[in-house]
């Protein structure tokens, strides 16, 4: 049982070519703007229709281009989140989250009120969606979603339109809310802290298709390809040329580096998160350096810096505590970086 998607639609530019299965659990899928990640949830809602393939939820077909069956959006089951809410203006938070229920009118009712207890919405029944802030029409809107006991929970982009405070709050009372949802839950978004935090599983989109996919902090861990380790925010990549069963050159360093082999024949890449560097020495991947520059962020500060002993290369970001940069490197950069092995990630281009 569980969700199966394996459809294609041509867009603009490219085309949407589309697989995935889930089986429970909630399922992020990363990627840049315009790749495909929103047309997919339309397609299994039922709003889009793909030119070819099959959706089957639960083992109940909801498109099957060859044999012609392409069910309504109601006849799905099918929850849908929409990036802004589409609450009804004209409407009451409880004339909203009633407004997809099909009951008798004294069970209606009682599905309204158990709905606005569920999402603490029981002081703001008579209020409509302009008297609302941000987080108080998601809970709305996800009431309304949740009412008609869907199979599967569609978000897309959920909180794009949030401030940063707002945002991160939203999501850890989005973690409760859906504790008790037993259903598939779908979330598209650009956003790699959203998917980190909350999906137990993901997958990476590139122009319509699907590049890579996995437990998350596995695939943050080991991202594979390149765009994978661009995407989940890796800010160090460079071309890598194999140079022994357990070393690479990184052409776009200047620097021999070992790593953790034996090293894949596909492998053209490699890459480096910027906290992952330490200006300790670890008799092992030193690289020495000049800074460049020093970016201040509110608690951590990023070095640039470039290899002192090679020209025309790639500045490399360091990333490190405010409190490291005033007491052991604001006065005195060490002379060398160090990475480990097992921290440098081999990647397919």
């Amino acid at each position: 049982m569980g969700l199966y998607v394996d459809i294609q639609r041509r867009l603009k530019g490219f085309s949407l070519n589309m697989h995935l299965e889930t089986d429970g659990g909630f399922l992020g899928i990363l990627g840049a703007s315009g790749c495909g990640k929103s047309m997919t949830l339309k397609c299994i809602a039922g709003i889009e229709k793909p030119d070819t393939g099959q959706i089957i939820l639960n083992g109940k077909t909801l498109f099957d281009s060859d044999k012609r069956i392409n069910l309504s959006p109601k006849e799905r089951r099918i929850g849908y989140l929409f990036q802004d809410y589409a609450l009804f203006p004209n409407m009451t938070v409880a004339g909203n989250i009633g407004a997809g229920i099909r009951l008798s009118k004294a069970e209606k009712v009682k599905k309204i009120n158990q709905m606005m207890m569920l999402f603490h919405l029981d002081q703001l029944k008579g209020r409509y969606p302009h008297q609302l802030s941000g987080g108080q029409q998601q809970r709305v809107a996800l009431a309304r979603v949740l009412a008609s006991n869907p199979d599967v929970l569609l978000l897309d982009e959920p909180f794009s339109a949030l401030d940063y405070y707002l945002r991160e709050k939203l999501q850890i009372q989005l973690a409760e809310d859906l504790m008790n949802f037993h259903g598939e839950v779908l979330m598209v978004t650009h956003n790699r802290d959203e998917v980190y935090r909350l999906c137990d599983r993901m997958s990476i989109i590139k122009d319509g298709s699907m590049l890579h996919e996995g437990m998350t902090k596995e695939v943050f861990s080991h991202p594979k390809y390149l765009e994978a380790a661009r995407i989940t925010g890796c800010k160090n990549i460079s071309r890598a040329r194999v140079i022994a069963k357990d070393e690479v050159h990184a052409v776009d360093w200047g620097v021999n580096l070992k790593v953790c082999g034996p090293i894949d024949n596909e492998i053209n890449y490699i890459g480096i998160r910027a906290h992952f560097f330490t200006g300790k020495s670890m008799g092992i991947n030193q690289i020495a350096i000049k800074l460049v520059e020093a970016v201040d962020d509110p608690f951590e500060m990023n070095l640039v810096v470039k290899n002192e002993h090679a020209q025309d290369t790639k500045e490399i970001w360091w990333k490190v505590s405010k409190n490291d940069w005033k007491h052991s490197y604001k006065e005195q950069m060490p002379a060398y970086l160090y990475v480990a092995p097992e921290d440098i990630m081999l990647l397919r281009g």
